[in-house]
């Protein structure tokens, strides 16, 4: 193999300057998969460079799995697929939009980037000094906590917690009956890791969430779309497709559906269930945003005590995405199932640290304090959102009772799609209709996100959008 010595003007420290002519060579096809690199002699009278250096480069590489060693017998190209950075893709609006749109365009814009279409809050609306001081508190922790496996269901504290919220709503659980996970979509994963098999058929909304149907792809499984009213699905179309595909599952947001907002009726919920009994089908009930609204609504799990209802959540929408942790609320021979899953796939599940953090924070006497504020600004920021919407021709599908999107019907002839490629070449990440929906029917919609829409210039862009295309 053969090194060549170009690289860029760029100041580098020499270690990175190897590094940079190495991933080169890749990029390049010159160094092929398994392919053996020079040995740290060679390379350092190639480049002119000292062993060290080429040490240090050698060592840089690996970590970042570019290349890996082999005892005795050198270095070699990592047969892997490396990280794609969208910051680097010139213009960025031409990826494809698909359910992975928002998600590249959210994660991997830059921190100036406006972002009306992510799922999250603003950092500065979370309890970050509740954190701090969870910090703080677990710097003196057990040296356990900080070293040790987590425990099979998952910290106590955070399922007995859970436990009373839940008995709040009308739904007595046994922590038992609780299993944490590392994150609220890892919840799903590991549920469908253990109901389904490849071929099977799983009902959602349409639209939904576009990580359901990313992640139930990935599971190879087929996706058959309900269409939504107002009150929840439409339920001559949920009872033919049960009728016609006979589903495994039925993944839905019961309260402030993702992306619409909506929460499901009492009325449809309970017919939801009857279908779900004659029919065989499982409800996994996804409430990750239960926590905005005014008071509970409706839950499935309530209703139906656990037999065929699955509920699962995280506290990433309203106490911190960083510190990630998930759960899942099921009959016990079902949790057992899913422990034994777990440990199989990640030898245990919620982190300790990350689990003290979160309980800590929901413990500390001010995270109810912060819901109720939280509940407060959503609302003001909703109807002060939507009537700034309504002014360029965008309108609300309909008003949320809590949460942070609004779900919303574009002016006649503008296409989401291309409104969200206009946006984002002005650096703002939209998240168009389709991006939400099986069909590929919702092209006249688009998902705002209120918390993330106080820069003026949002609105601009999509006046400008709106007119030009």
């Amino acid at each position: 193999m053969n090194i060549q010595t170009h690289t860029s003007t760029r100041t580098l420290t020499r270690a990175a300057k190897v590094c940079e002519i190495i991933r080169s060579q890749i990029a390049s096809r010159s160094l092929g998969v398994g392919e053996r690199l020079p040995s740290i002699r060679n390379l350092a009278q190639t480049l002119k460079v000292s062993p060290s250096t080429v040490v240090d480069a050698y060592d840089q590489l690996v970590a970042d799995g570019v290349i890996y060693a082999r005892r005795g017998a050198g270095f070699y190209v990592a047969d892997l697929v490396q990280p794609f950075d969208i910051t680097e893709v010139s213009p960025q609006v031409d990826r494809a939009i698909d359910p992975f749109w928002v998600s590249r365009q959210s994660l991997g814009s830059d921190r100036h980037a406006l972002k009306p279409g992510c799922g999250w809050l603003p950092a500065d609306w979370m309890p970050n000094s509740s954190i701090r001081k969870a910090m703080r508190k677990l710097s003196r922790a057990d040296d356990k906590i900080l070293s040790n496996y987590g425990q099979t269901h998952g910290s106590q504290n955070i399922r007995r917690w859970l436990s009373r919220q839940f008995s709040d709503e009308g739904l007595s659980v046994d922590p038992e009956k609780i299993l944490l996970t590392p994150s609220g979509t890892q919840a799903i994963d590991l549920i469908c890791r253990f109901l389904l098999r490849a071929g099977d058929t799983v009902l959602v909304d349409d639209p939904c969430y576009f990580n359901f149907q990313a992640l139930l792809r990935a599971h190879q499984v087929n996706i058959i779309a309900v269409p939504l009213t107002k009150n929840g699905p439409d339920l001559p179309a949920f009872e033919q497709a049960l009728i016609a595909h006979k589903p495994r599952l039925y993944l839905t947001n019961s309260a402030l559906q993702n992306p619409t907002g909506l929460t499901l009726s009492p009325k449809t919920a309970h017919k939801i269930l009857s279908l779900a009994d004659a029919h065989d089908l499982i409800i996994v009930e996804d409430d990750i945003f239960a926590s905005l609204e005014p008071e509970p609504s409706t839950r499935m799990a309530s209703l139906d005590g656990l037999e065929r209802v699955i509920r699962i959540g995280s506290f990433s929408k309203t106490l911190s995405a960083s510190l990630r942790c998930g759960y899942i609320v099921a009959r016990p021979d079902w949790v057992d199932g899913l422990i034994d899953l777990q440990i199989a796939i990640n030898f245990g599940g919620s982190s300790p640290v990350a689990s003290e953090l979160i309980y800590a924070t929901l413990s500390d006497g001010s995270y109810r304090k912060h819901l109720d504020g939280l509940r407060t600004r959503l609302d003001k920021k909703r109807h002060e959102i939507a009537d700034k919407l309504s002014a360029i021709g965008i309108e609300p599908w309909l008003m949320p009772r809590g949460g942070f999107y609004l779900w919303c019907q574009l002016p006649e002839g503008v296409d989401s799609a291309k409104l969200a490629r206009f946006a984002m070449g002005q650096n703002i990440v939209l998240a168009p209709g389709n991006v939400f929906s099986t069909s590929q029917s919702m092209a006249s919609f688009m998902r705002f996100n209120v918390s993330q829409m106080e820069s003026s210039k949002i609105f601009k862009v999509l006046r400008e959008g709106i007119s030009s295309l």
